[in-house]
């Protein structure tokens, strides 16, 4: 089976630099979902070499950073999981408390319909967001060249 996230980006891509890139995903109801998606195919953190995995996770902190300034949610939920997609990739995720799966992981059961009024302002501030996230990994996230 072909890795999506070496066959494509994985979603709209906001930052790239050498090693890994942070992509919008398209995941209905969650406007502002990240991923911080390492390039090469490696399966686990521990794979990784020390300075990039503490690469990665300033990643993922920065795109947490910039969705809390931005988006202002009532929790932010970091996964990597991998059962899926066996590549090393984190998913940062505003939460509210009126999303279709709160208070459970956006992978569970459904617990209520989100009207499409409460997602405009959200999405209204993705192109806030996205500065954010750019801001805040040039801020933190340099490569080691």
């Amino acid at each position: 089976m072909e890795c999506p996230f070496c066959a494509g980006d994985g979603g709209e891509v906001v930052w790239r630099d050498p090693v890994l890139r942070v992509v919008l995903a398209d995941e209905a109801g969650y406007p502002g979902f990240a991923r911080v998606i390492w390039h090469a195919h490696v399966a686990e953190m521990s794979d990784l070499p020390e300075a990039a995995r503490e690469h990665v996770m300033r990643a993922v902190f920065a795109v947490e950073t910039a969705q809390r300034a931005v988006l202002s949610p009532h929790k932010v939920n970091v996964a990597s999981l991998g059962n899926m997609v066996p590549h090393v990739h984190w998913h940062v995720i505003p939460r509210y408390r009126d999303d279709v799966h709160f208070p459970g992981s956006v992978w569970s059961a459904p617990q209520r319909a989100l009207p499409e009024a409460a997602l405009a302002p959200r999405i209204a501030r993705l192109p806030a967001l996205r500065e954010a996230i750019v801001a805040e990994l040039k801020r933190v996230a340099a490569w080691p060249a």
